[in-house]
């Protein structure tokens, strides 16, 4: 199942990136000549209109071939033609997929879950919760005096509190009461608590505002961690490529399928941003070029943006056997 999982979120991540490349470059009027999933020799090849379609042996890439995008062309559809706004929209096209990607399966996984209220579903037998006379179906107002909006307004008021003890207020039946309850130190949690649990409810409206609200906080989380990276915070031994993505897969699958989808909507969001770095090969990079060529006309030709483009994907090519070599130590050697 491992297996399994890791293809398919190789594949899913790879086709919505191309196909956003895609759609965009044929609503542009760009001739694509081809568009294909994984890379090496060709088990499927179909040929339909100006575009071959493929399906390669390895899935761990894949690409959509646009006429004059990496070599001058003189063909009215070709890539290099196009006004400059219509090829920065097909190359920004993959990375916004992946972003697209990512939210949707934030959402999935949102509505799934669901969002804790502030109304109490169960009161642990001899918590602080219970002797303080709070029951099942209260609603918390407010925490010494502090308005709770959300299920976390109330963790982050009681679980860091320095008392040993709070005043909750609560709408009991439409009826607003103040009780006393007494606050638990909890070592799993880490924490302190007081014994209760929230109702949680599917609202879709609500996992649309979450999923939206996750995928934010995830992107400055991996901003954050490349930063490190550049400065030398954090080492490129870090780094994990397909072998560390399948170890993580395998480790996601025996926590449940949800966790295996939160692994994709990560990995579709890295995908996204790393991609629109701007380094050569990379869709930032050709955005990049894009800018450059808006100030200097074609004193960079197509054919030499092509070369520094091919240099730029042999220094991946690098990259990621380093980092497959350095997974390999950390994660399959160890087990023998």
């Amino acid at each position: 199942m491992t297996v399994i999982y890791a293809i398919l979120i190789f594949c899913l991540l790879i086709f919505v990136h191309e196909l956003g490349h895609f759609i965009v470059a044929k609503v542009c009027g760009v001739k694509v000549n081809e568009f294909s999933l994984g890379m090496g020799p060709a088990i499927f090849k179909k040929q339909k209109g100006e575009t071959l379609y493929s399906l390669r042996v390895f899935p761990i890439g894949g690409y959509c071939a646009m006429e004059g995008e990496d070599e001058d062309s003189d063909e009215p559809g070709a890539f290099n033609n196009q006004p400059a706004w219509q090829r920065a929209c097909v190359l920004a096209a993959g990375s916004f997929m992946n972003l697209l990607t990512c939210v949707i399966l934030l959402i999935i996984i949102a509505f799934w879950v669901g969002t804790s209220t502030t109304t109490i579903d169960k009161v642990a037998e001899g918590s602080p919760a219970q002797k303080a006379g709070i029951t099942e179906g209260d609603k918390i107002l407010r925490v010494d005096g502090q308005q709770i909006n959300e299920w976390n307004d109330l963790i982050k008021t009681i679980g860091f509190s320095e008392e040993d003890e709070a005043e909750i207020t609560l709408d009991r039946n439409g009826r607003e009461i103040t009780l006393a309850a007494g606050l638990e130190y909890s070592k799993e949690a880490d924490r302190k608590m007081i014994g209760i649990t929230p109702v949680t409810e599917h609202d879709p409206g609500k996992a649309v505002v979450g999923g939206v609200k996750n995928t934010g906080s995830m992107t400055v989380m991996m901003c954050r961690i490349l930063k490190q990276l550049f400065t030398g915070e954090v080492s490129v031994k870090e780094l994990s490529g397909p072998v560390g993505i399948v170890y993580a897969t395998n480790q996601a699958a025996k926590s449940g399928l949800m966790y295996v989808v939160y692994l994709t909507a990560l990995l579709s969001l890295n995908l996204a941003i790393i991609n629109m770095l701007p380094l050569p090969a990379l869709d930032g990079g050709r955005l990049l070029f894009l800018i450059i060529r808006l100030f200097t006309g074609k004193r960079v030709s197509d054919a030499t943006e092509g070369k520094i483009h091919f240099i730029g994907i042999c220094l991946l090519f690098a990259l990621m056997i380093y980092v497959t070599f350095n997974d390999v130590l950390r994660f399959i050697i160890p087990i023998f």
